[in-house]
């Protein structure tokens, strides 16, 4: 159910009329990602809180757009969305 639509208060001599349309407010990170630092060879996670559930989300890694392979996995349960990257390496950094 919407809340936006035309609504009238009518008088029976006058009609006010508004026209109402609700924003969905935007996402927003509430939690931050945290600095890591690992031995090579081990799988490093990365976990970040939303303000909203299943959003479209993109990791990135200097600016570059990562994508899920065997190198990296991409998770997103409900608020939370986590990358991992496996068997790191120094060139992760």
């Amino acid at each position: 159910k919407t809340d936006a639509g035309l609504y009238t208060c009518d008088i029976g001599t006058d009609v006010a009329k508004s026209k109402v349309s609700v924003q969905e407010k935007p996402t927003e990170v509430t939690k931050q990602l945290e600095d890591k630092t690992s031995p090579a060879g081990q799988d490093i996670s990365l976990s970040c809180e939303l303000s909203k559930a299943d959003v479209n989300i993109r990791w990135y890694k200097d600016g570059k757009a990562i994508r899920k392979s065997q190198k990296y996995d991409l998770q997103l349960e409900g608020t939370r969305a986590t990358l991992i990257i496996r068997d790191s390496t120094v060139k992760d950094s």
